[in-house]
């Protein structure tokens, strides 16, 4: 039997730590759109494939999300594995049990519509960079504004997709619409920002050059600190607009663990990251702080209605 918990600890430690404090339904949607984007993610990094065969999986992975159609899901899946474009086991394995997460997503209800819509946003704009990709497909950002698109694209949506599950799950959290929406791009773009910083080094020996060469990188980190103080300001808005206990915890973990990542690789360098112990740490301020009703974040300016 196939457990999606288990494909996604096999191709994310934070998401698979954080994902399970969602209350249903929202942890099955979030759980599933996860995985999709994990599919894009592995056919935008296939840097082993040709440039044409990047963009073929892409599309075709664009077309299965219209309708259920099995046996066309398994073909296709199966034609992925054999000609494996990562060499990563545990998204190999996510790759051939294609047709069973799609299984999962087509009977989603009400979210398969914006999971869909965000997706196929995603894949639509990782097609464009994959395009960009040089004959030994070795993609390089030109500039800042550059930078910004490729972490819209491959995780600004995905908190924009956040956001429309968290509403849909949280009638109470309708007062916040705008507040969040405002700042849910930025919370996935400093997300993406911490982990180019980190994995800068093993980005560049894998053919991938995310950091212009003109931007220095104290701007960079700069744009890091001014996003992920947006995305604090996002999961505070949600603990003062009453989201669940759960909602919370998901938001505020990977912040915190941006935050002391960054540090780290700030004083560090690229490579350095935060240890099991730390980790363990942050999980029990934020339990803590929900515990005693306190916010849950305090890296940045309390959200006005705390």
């Amino acid at each position: 039997m196939i457990d999606l918990s288990q494909l996604l600890a096999k191709t994310s430690r934070t998401f698979a730590l954080t994902i399970p404090y969602l209350p249903e339904p929202t942890c099955q949607q979030v759980k599933v759109a996860y995985l999709l984007f994990r599919i894009a993610d592995t056919f935008e990094d296939a840097v082993g494939w040709p440039r044409e065969r990047q963009l073929e999986a892409l599309e075709e992975f664009s077309r299965l999300l219209e309708g259920p159609n099995g046996e066309q899901a398994a073909v296709i899946a199966e034609r992925w594995v054999r000609d494996a474009p990562i060499d990563h086991e545990g998204y190999q394995e996510l790759l051939r049990d294609t047709p069973f997460l799609l299984d999962r997503f087509f009977a989603l209800g009400t979210a398969i519509e914006p999971i869909r819509h965000y997706t196929r946003r995603t894949i639509e704009g990782m097609s464009g960079f994959v395009r960009r990709t040089d004959d030994d497909g070795l993609l390089r950002l030109r500039d800042l504004s550059d930078l910004r698109d490729y972490c819209y694209t491959v995780a600004g949506i995905v908190g924009e997709m956040l956001t429309d599950l968290f509403l849909l799950g949280g009638p109470e959290l309708i007062g916040q619409e705008s507040y969040l929406r405002e700042r849910a791009p930025l919370f996935g773009e400093g997300l993406q920002l911490v982990n180019i910083l980190k994995d800068g080094d093993f980005d560049v020996r894998e053919g991938r050059s995310y950091v212009p060469p003109q931007l220095q990188r104290e701007d960079l980190f700069a744009l890091a600190r001014g996003d992920l103080t947006a995305a604090t300001e996002y999961t505070l808005a949600l603990q003062a607009g009453g989201a669940e206990r759960g909602v919370v915890a998901f938001n505020a973990l990977p912040i915190e663990m941006a935050w002391a990542t960054l540090d780290r690789v700030e004083t560090d360098g690229s490579g350095a990251k935060i240890s099991r112990r730390q980790v363990a740490m942050i999980v029990h301020r934020v339990q803590r702080a929900l515990d005693r009703d306190q916010p849950v974040i305090q890296r940045s300016p309390v959200h006005p209605s705390l």
